[in-house]
């Protein structure tokens, strides 16, 4: 398996309009963003970049490439939160869910269905 690297902010708005389409070309991607459009070729770059680093590959249509990701959305949620968890909170879900109620981006109802979920993982 190929080590997942960090996305820039860029890179990671165009995986996730690679991510929904499932495949494209930069025409497509550069279609799903929103406005104002940023140029042509920046966003081939950028898709250039995501290629290097692993996140995509693509297929050759004549002098066109239709690209398509190779690390799922799952995988890099995976990596993310991994990171987030470790990096900011000893590793400890409990803290990473007591920051987020204490910061009132978990309502009452979100918790409790937090807690059920807990539960049921641990009864699995």
């Amino acid at each position: 398996m190929t080590q997942i690297k960090e996305l820039t902010r860029a890179e990671e708005q165009l995986m996730q309009v690679l991510w929904q389409l499932k495949k494209g070309f930069v025409k497509d991607v550069i279609d799903e963003l929103p406005e104002p459009k940023p140029a042509y070729n920046t966003v081939s770059t950028i898709i250039r970049i995501l290629e290097t680093k692993g996140f995509i590959n693509h297929t050759a249509h004549g002098k066109s490439h239709e690209y398509f990701p190779i690390i799922s959305k799952e995988q890099y949620q995976n990596f993310a939160t991994e990171k987030l968890l470790n990096g900011y909170f000893d590793n400890s879900v409990q803290h990473m869910f007591s920051y987020f109620v204490k910061k009132e981006k978990i309502d009452l109802k979100e918790a409790d269905e937090i807690m059920k979920l807990i539960e049921k993982l641990k009864n699995k």
